[in-house]
């Protein structure tokens, strides 16, 4: 009987890389252009700079309960520009980054974490769901769109990012399974940061990988160095086309490490030794891009001093700004929920205003 059991440990080969952690290139038949690899490290930048002021705002009282991407800019990045204008993103409490590259306002990501829901209102021709904050919830959701956009057949890939804690909760079966059988363009993607708030991925899944968990579901299935944005980038790039082609969905597992708290509500010192993130910050996606792109000498200290001066300065005029927006009246929470409201709610509503 041994001898037709197959060790789930026999899967997979090692993760999909395209830059080591010192820069250099491990394969070069997946590495893109310099010019795009430096678009993708300024904004790299750029978010590790705009989540370091939604930290220090929350810190001082000034944003709610915050969820930091800090250590997974490639994730961030590498999803978000490997998505094209007709594609759908259904994100998670930790794509901030991922939201802007996709063309969400900064303004509306500030907005939505200091309160105001105005930050979920989406530019019209952005396909973004709203944060979503219930672990798992947003999973089938990204299903259901992707169907409708097999129905009416339309060359539209949907991404939906979420944490390795969602893969143990039962949306991710149902989305899984029903995007299997009937076969929808959409991919799921994993940011496996090695924690669910305090929960060790080893505590929650006996399972070798996340990736392979996609096997039993009828899907293909990637695993990715989620530290490499040209490897984060090119695997998404590859299955939101396949997914798009083919109609049929696709789980990628990102493998990285979130360097920060789970939220800003967190202690991570609880539950996780210093020893085990000083190990990680030596993988930090910032610098191998760094790293390839000074011994290109395409990048140097003098041109990102200037460079991050710059965006620091935008950063503070957007948050000036999200900081004098008026808060929302006590009636939007009718407002903001359906197109149009129902009677029960229209009567509800009058009868607010007149008590307030």
């Amino acid at each position: 009987m041994d001898n037709i059991l197959i060790d789930q440990n026999g899967f997979p080969s090692p993760a999909f890389r395209v830059l080591d952690e010192d820069g250099n290139i491990l394969d070069q038949d997946w590495m893109i252009e310099d010019e795009k690899l430096l678009d993708f490290y300024q904004w790299m930048i750029k978010i590790r700079i705009a989540d370091d002021k939604l930290n220090k705002l929350q810190r001082v009282g000034r944003m709610g309960t915050y969820a930091s991407v800090y250590g997974q800019e490639a994730c961030q990045v590498g999803a978000g520009k490997a998505l094209t204008k007709s594609d759908w993103l259904v994100p998670t409490f930790r794509e901030s980054g991922m939201m802007w590259c996709f063309g969400v306002p900064l303004e509306n990501i500030y907005l939505y974490w200091k309160g105001n829901e105005l930050g979920s209102k989406m530019p019209e021709d952005i396909n973004c769901l709203p944060i979503a904050i219930p672990v798992g919830s947003h999973l089938p959701h990204a299903t259901g769109i992707a169907w409708a956009n097999k129905l009416k057949q339309t060359k539209s890939a949907v991404l939906c990012s979420f944490g390795d804690g969602a893969s143990s909760t039962g949306d991710f079966h149902a989305a899984l399974n029903f995007a299997g059988v009937i076969k929808t363009p959409v991919v799921f993607l994993c940011q496996n940061n090695q924690y669910a708030i305090s929960t060790s991925r080893t505590d929650q899944t006996s399972s070798a990988t996340i990736a392979q968990k996609g096997f039993a579901y009828g899907m293909k299935s990637v695993l990715v160095d989620g530290n490499d944005v040209v490897a984060m980038y090119q695997a998404c790039k590859t299955a939101l086309g396949y997914a798009r082609e083919n109609y049929a969905p696709v789980l990628i597992e990102a493998q990285t490490y979130r360097l920060g708290e789970h939220t800003t509500s967190d202690n991570s010192k609880l539950y996780r030794d210093t020893k085990e993130v000083d190990k990680y910050i030596l993988k930090d996606p910032l610098t191998r891009v760094k790293k390839y792109l000074v011994s290109k000498k395409i990048w140097a200290e003098d041109k990102e001093d200037i460079f991050r001066d710059m965006v620091k300065e935008d950063i503070e005029e957007i948050s000036d700004r999200v900081l004098n927006t008026p808060k929302l009246t006590g009636s939007n929470m009718f407002d903001m929920i359906y197109s149009e409201l129902t009677p029960n709610l229209e009567t509800q509503k009058k009868q607010f205003l007149i008590d307030n």
